[in-house]
């Protein structure tokens, strides 16, 4: 299935498609609309005809220079070798190397800012963009140098060397890194291509590089949220939880909508569970305690990484509706500078503004930063009480099976999911009040969107890893208690997680083993859905 893209209707999903390789390892294809092929050409010829002349007016980086060269006159003998330099004058990316999936996503946004026919490209530019995403060619880009003002200057600079085949651009091309015109020879597609005016401005303006770390972030955030719920199923089954902190009449009292969808997602997943009873409180707790025959006291009410899952989790699934609603808002906006505007007269005006100022992504990427930073936090206190008798309810101490003290069991994975917990709440400290001057003042306020979606990215990746640790040892819990709470079971939903993870992980019944091979298998599983989908095959659909 081939995307189509016209500068209105990009989704976050489509991007995603796009961004990411397919099951098979191919990547989705792209094309332009017809119809706003034709707008661009239509307007690019105007703009042809009616500017592509030394007496023109001066219009920011069409035929000036750019900060505070903004007032010199770029002729048209000129022209194209303007073009290069501004391209190799802003590519000073430092640093790694964006992800390939970032590079995808960077390329469509632009051709989709292109496709809604406000920044004047020439329309080569936009099949340019196309053919090296069709191709699966992907440019080689630093992660650090954008401040995040006159858009990711450094790093499209990057990309738009690598589309065009300089010298010292690089791409990957079939998992290897090379020339970007030696892998442009190898996709069948020519080595260079010619920038005409203002092409240059259209690639490296606007702050699509931050708007790619942010779609890519928010869209595994959604489904990393849904997968918390489930995580915090099975860490409730474990505990033997109250379920009557989660029924309707009780969120209604507080009716904020993620916490109401929060605790429906529970009930569906274990609404009909035995275990979470009396009965199975009486069961199983500590041996010492059966074999003085003494009985735990009532619970009366679960702690708060439990009852208060609802009021933790409703927030964050708050806060990314509203990060979905600022990102799908930028999928189809023109953020470079300056912009072409119907004059209404049949020609054609240009006018300078401000959109490639990355504000609104940096302000939602802390957002997302802080909010996927709590859930991870919670995530990480549930699964602590699992490897702690004193806090679960007599659960085998560490979920160790095997010989005490010759092993350990998952009191370390534990200490490493509560590593990420330390490393995302530094990350999480807002980046979008820090604004630095640059170019002589040119750019006075900046948004510092680039590092606000990078370390929001890390942190959804830190919190991806401590979700499936919940649910690794959530599933080593129930298992090594599965006998003896036999006459309790699980709800059906909770128990469709457990058999999802089953199927791909044996449990450790022998003492230790290499856990990070299973850290990496469970987050494997909650990286491609197959949790979720296991379990909405049992219940039907999580919100």
């Amino acid at each position: 299935m081939t995307v189509t893209i016209d500068g209105r209707k990009l989704t976050a999903q489509k991007v995603m498609r796009v961004a990411r390789r397919r099951a098979a390892g191919t990547f989705e294809k792209v094309k332009l609309d017809a119809g706003a092929r034709a707008r661009i050409v239509e307007t690019r010829d105007w703009l042809n005809s009616n500017f592509m002349h030394d007496d023109a007016p001066l219009m920011y980086s069409f035929n000036t220079g750019v900060g505070l060269f903004k007032d010199r006159r770029v002729l048209m003998r000129d022209m194209a070798e303007y073009q290069r330099k501004s391209v190799y004058a802003h590519a000073t990316g430092v640093g790694e190397m964006f992800d390939e999936d970032v590079a995808r996503a960077t390329m469509l946004l632009r051709a989709n800012a292109f496709a809604s026919n406000y920044s004047g490209p020439s329309i080569g530019l936009v099949e340019r963009l196309l053919d090296c995403l069709n191709a699966g060619l992907t440019p080689v880009i630093p992660q650090k140098g954008s401040v995040g003002a006159s858009g990711d200057l450094a790093p499209l600079a990057h990309m738009s060397g690598a589309v065009c085949g300089f010298e010292e651009a690089e791409m990957i091309y079939k998992g290897k890194r090379m020339k970007a015109r030696d892998a442009l020879k190898r996709a069948g597609l020519s080595e260079t291509f010619e920038l005409h005016a203002k092409d240059a401005s259209c690639l490296i303006n606007g702050s699509t590089i931050s708007l790619a770390l942010a779609t890519l972030a928010l869209e595994d955030s959604k489904r990393i949220l849904k997968t918390a719920d489930i995580a915090f199923a099975l860490s409730l089954e474990c505990l033997r939880g109250e379920l009557a902190a989660f029924q309707p009449r009780l969120q209604a009292a507080r009716p904020h909508p993620g916490q109401a969808i929060t605790a429906r997602n529970l009930m569906k997943m274990a609404g009909d569970s035995k275990r979470c009873s009396e009965a199975a409180r009486l069961l199983v707790f500590p041996e010492e305690s059966r074999a003085a025959g003494v009985a735990p006291p009532p619970r009366v009410q679960d702690v708060y990484s439990l009852r208060c899952a609802p009021q933790v989790h409703g927030p964050v699934r708050d806060g990314l509706a509203y990060v979905e609603q600022v990102i799908g808002t930028e999928l189809n906006s023109a953020t470079d500078n300056p912009l072409v505007f119907d004059n209404g007269a049949g020609g054609y005006e240009i006018i300078s503004g401000g959109h490639f100022h990355g504000q609104y992504v940096a302000q939602v990427m802390d957002l997302l930063a802080m909010s996927m930073t709590d859930l991870g936090s919670i995530s990480e206190r549930r699964l602590a009480r699992l490897v702690d008798p004193t806090m679960s309810y007599g659960l085998p101490r560490n979920l160790l099976a095997g010989k005490q003290g010759l092993n350990t069991g998952f009191a370390t994975v534990q200490c490493s999911m509560s590593a990420l917990v330390m490393e995302n709440r530094t990350l999480s400290m807002p980046g979008s009040v820090d604004s630095i001057p640059g170019k002589s003042n040119a750019e006075d306020h900046v948004s510092n969107s680039t590092w606000c979606g990078r370390k929001a990215r890390t942190i959804v990746g830190n919190v991806e890893m401590i979700v499936a640790g919940e649910i690794l040892m959530a599933c080593q819990a129930l298992t090594m208690v599965a006998e003896i709470g036999a006459d309790q079971p699980l709800g059906k939903g909770t128990q469709a997680a457990l058999d999802a993870v089953r199927e791909v992980i044996a449990p450790a019944l022998d003492g230790d083993r290499w856990y990070a091979t299973e850290m990496g298998q469970a987050l494997d599983l909650v990286s491609s859905g197959a949790i979720i989908e296991a379990v909405e095959s049992a219940v039907g659909r999580l919100e």
